[in-house]
């Protein structure tokens, strides 16, 4: 699998567990928006519920996944590039 799909499929799973965690969040509090959950601790009642809490750090595990994954594929491209150089 090349590094463009791996990067469509995080960017996915990632956009999926936003879904997911609002329309948790739209239970909890019928009136809360996407940009709400940015900030959760301004609503003491999503703040406090295990399950929206649960699933954010699984946002948070994705987000920091495909972090590491970008930064491990600039130091393969980084030394690619050295080696061209040095040929």
């Amino acid at each position: 699998m090349e590094s463009e799909a791996i990067f469509s499929l995080f960017d996915e799973m990632i956009e999926g567990q936003k879904a997911k965690l609002l329309q948790i969040a739209k239970r909890i509090i019928p009136h809360v928006i996407e940009d709400d959950l940015l900030q959760p601790n301004d609503f003491p009642s999503l703040e406090s519920h295990p399950i929206f809490r649960y699933e954010e750090g699984v946002l948070h595990g994705l987000q920091a996944a495909k972090a590491a994954f970008l930064a491990e594929a600039h130091i393969e491209n980084d030394h690619r590039s050295q080696h061209r150089i040095r040929r």
